[in-house]
């Protein structure tokens, strides 16, 4: 397959490739040439109709050099030897500080995480477009205060072929599809919005079934209506527990990022520093699982090549472990975990998260609700911001509602939560049994670039989180 897309058809021969590379990578500690190519397709139903297509095809190369902190990254969209040459020659700016010895290639697997297959065949363009007129025909004869429907279906396939000094290969075929429903629902003057999604590295198959999609439907119906009757939330310091699934982006950003290896290898996280102290309460387990099958963080390799892993970073409230490319483990003196991403060929990697998510604990959900005398229950997160260096983060709710005496009381509008990653670890008294992840639709960004992500979590109870709101 990668024969003929980066090869034969730009008129490449392997062997002078190679040899390229050796030459541009002699010298340094580190390195590869990364090829892409990439199909991808979009679709959006707005206003009952067929809003836009899309379909784009993109390929380029990108060639790193790594010499001790430094990093010489060049690359083009175009695949020619003319291209590589100048891109070698821009990457050996940075041979000074030469360790001595490059670096030994990643260790090689014959585990497959996805199909090879590319999903944008799967279905002819009518069947597509059908399928999007159908959620919206089917929402709006849902509820007659449906006022707006926008759904959405994309899919992307992209092959890599990552070429390392002496010959050394490492490819990859990647499937990735999404599917997203958005309802608005009004009552007067008022109109409230409820969402949801799905996707994962596979085909379309699951996601165009009439039971699937009507349920995708059916829940972004139920949130919109929820929040017609939401209330000003309250605003102070309270309990507040977090639903299993999605409510896991919060840990994903107050945390995950500040257990990246170069946020810590340059002391610039809340977590710099403290392998092997208590960060969090007693319980607390935070993994990063890039292994799981279909998962739409899941890689078979990273973009350096290494096979992901599952990495616990925090067990039973002690940090163990960073997650890991393979310039930050080099200086940190540990192992790559196979988080080195990059968004494309135009970016070079980063340690990044997979699918990052906290374990289950003993108690029963309704147990934890029960033993809340006064809080919120937040059940889905629309976004926020974080900064890395404190754990200090605001995080939006989409769904919330208010708990009172051990029971779930009326839903809450304009929900915030405030606080800081350590702080909030540490706060965690109860943990449920009821783990979920997310639908498979997260996307996280760092130092401009976006990847495909997973998180997740079971129910668990913070004792003490602000919550800014416009209630009493």
């Amino acid at each position: 397959m990668t024969q003929s897309l980066f090869f034969s058809r730009a008129g490449l021969d392997r062997a002078r490739v190679e040899s390229i590379v050796d030459s541009a990578l002699g010298g340094a500690d580190d390195g590869e040439l990364y090829l892409e190519y990439i199909q991808s397709e979009s679709f959006v139903f707005d206003d009952n109709r067929l809003k836009t297509a899309s379909f784009d095809v993109d390929q380029g190369f990108g060639l790193r050099a790594v010499c001790g902190e430094s990093t010489g990254y060049a690359h083009a969209s175009e695949l020619s030897e003319d291209a590589l040459k100048r891109a070698a020659d821009a990457v050996q700016a940075v041979r000074t500080g030469h360790a001595g010895v490059f670096a030994d290639g990643p260790a090689r697997t014959n585990l497959s995480l996805y199909p090879d297959d590319n999903p944008l065949g799967e279905l002819p363009f009518e069947a597509k477009a059908r399928l999007l007129a159908d959620i919206n025909d089917y929402a709006r004869a849902k509820d007659p205060r449906v006022r707006q429907v926008s759904a959405s279906l994309s899919a992307e396939w992209s092959v890599v072929e990552i070429v390392r000094p002496g010959g050394a290969i490492v490819r990859d075929a990647r499937p990735l599809v999404r599917i997203g429903v958005s309802v608005t629902a009004g009552d007067g003057e008022r109109q409230e919005t409820g969402s949801y999604g799905a996707g994962g590295r596979e085909g379309y198959a699951r996601f165009v079934a009439p039971e699937t999609w009507r349920a995708y439907v059916d829940e972004a119906l139920r949130q919109a209506l929820v929040n017609l009757e939401a209330e000003p939330a309250p605003a102070g310091e309270t309990t507040v527990v977090l639903g299993p699934g999605w409510t896991g982006i919060l840990l994903h950003e107050a945390v995950g990022h500040g257990l990246e290896g170069d946020f810590n290898r340059k002391k610039t996280s809340a977590f710099a520093g403290r392998l092997g102290e208590r960060v969090a309460a007693p319980g607390v387990t935070v993994v990063d699982d890039g292994t799981i099958a279909g998962r739409r963080g899941s890689l078979t390799v990273d973009d350096e090549g290494t096979p992901t892993s599952r990495t616990v970073l925090i067990e039973d409230g002690v940090l163990k472990g960073y997650l890991q490319d393979r310039l930050n483990a080099r200086l940190m003196g540990a192992a790559p975990t196979g988080n080195g991403r990059r968004e494309s060929y135009a970016s070079p990697p980063l340690p990044r998260m997979t699918n990052t998510f906290m374990l289950a604990g003993p108690h029963d959900p309704e147990e934890i609700i029960r033993s809340v005398k006064d809080g919120v229950y937040a059940v889905n997160f629309s976004g926020g911001q974080v900064d890395i260096t404190s754990g200090k983060f605001v995080f939006n709710c989409t769904e919330a509602y208010r708990v009172k005496d051990g029971k779930i009381g009326v839903p809450l509008k304009n929900v915030a939560l405030i606080g800081d990653g350590p702080s909030v670890l540490a706060r965690v008294s109860m943990i449920g049994s009821d783990f979920a992840l997310d639908p498979g639709v997260g996307v996280c960004g760092k130092a401009g670039q976006g990847v495909p992500v997973g998180v997740g979590q079971p129910t668990i109870k913070i004792d003490r989180l602000t919550v800014g709101g416009s209630g009493a």
